[in-house]
């Protein structure tokens, strides 16, 4: 760890990097793990769903990447938000998109939904 507090910038304690990038390195490792799954899920699958939730959990392993890699000091801050701000938006997108494919227009509303 005393290697990333050569590379943090000001904006970050120094203190506190060692545990920044551990908690980063955990979700870099949980979001591939995530993603993985999400490959075997959609090779078995194969439906639009699987391929909008696969492609939601790549973006967050390039997320976490992208966060790592700021506090290394190997991305830039304002690409940091540029992109994570950008990837939020573009998870939201998917997720409701997903939300909105995954109903059908046959169902009817749930009791007590018009009363």
């Amino acid at each position: 760890m005393v290697l990333a507090l050569s590379f943090v910038d000001e904006w970050l304690d120094p203190q506190l990097a060692p545990i920044l990038v551990a908690v980063i390195i955990l979700a870099v490792l949980g979001t591939t793990a995530l993603f993985i799954i999400g490959l075997v899920a959609y090779s078995r699958r194969r439906t639009a769903r699987y391929v909008l939730i696969t492609t939601v959990l790549g973006i967050l392993v390039v997320r976490s990447v992208i966060g790592l890699g700021t506090v290394l000091g190997l991305t830039p801050m304002t690409v940091h938000h540029l992109m994570e701000h950008g990837f939020d938006f573009l998870i939201a997108v998917l997720l409701l998109y997903a939300v909105y494919r995954s109903g059908s227009s046959s169902q009817s509303p749930p009791r007590g939904f018009n009363e």
